[in-house]
């Protein structure tokens, strides 16, 4: 099933997403935001904030990952639209992938997130 074939190569570039995201010794590699008057911003922990980031951050992984595997991208026409992502096969069937971010509250635990507009947008289209 190519759903199955999707996630487990999916799952196989999980290494290179993280040395996007963070340094080798586990810290987030991006530290603030720079603007034209070279004055330096820290980032805020406004989860909208940091999706936006890993969102960019992952982008280039993800294409990296489309192109290996033959898969077309289409990427949202609009903001907190459904989803971010839609992998076209060769023979032409849709995978969706939406981005998600959360919290750790310790090593092993991770706060829960929502899954915003998707929960929609199921609701519309498996009636």
């Amino acid at each position: 099933m190519e759903q199955d074939n999707f996630q487990k190569n999916l799952l196989k570039h999980t290494e290179n997403f993280r040395k996007v995201l963070a340094t080798p010794d586990g810290n987030w590699s991006v530290k603030g935001f720079i603007d034209v008057a070279k004055n330096i911003y820290t980032i805020s922990v406004d989860t909208k904030v940091v999706s936006k980031i890993i969102e960019l951050m992952m982008f280039p992984v993800i294409q990296k990952f489309a192109k290996e595997n033959g898969y077309e991208m289409i990427f949202s026409a609009e903001q907190n639209h459904y989803p971010d992502v839609t992998f076209v096969t060769k023979d032409k069937k849709k995978i969706a992938l939406d981005m998600k971010s959360t919290y750790r509250k310790n090593y092993d635990t991770v706060s829960g997130f929502t899954l915003g507009a998707f929960t929609g947008y199921s609701k519309k289209v498996c009636k």
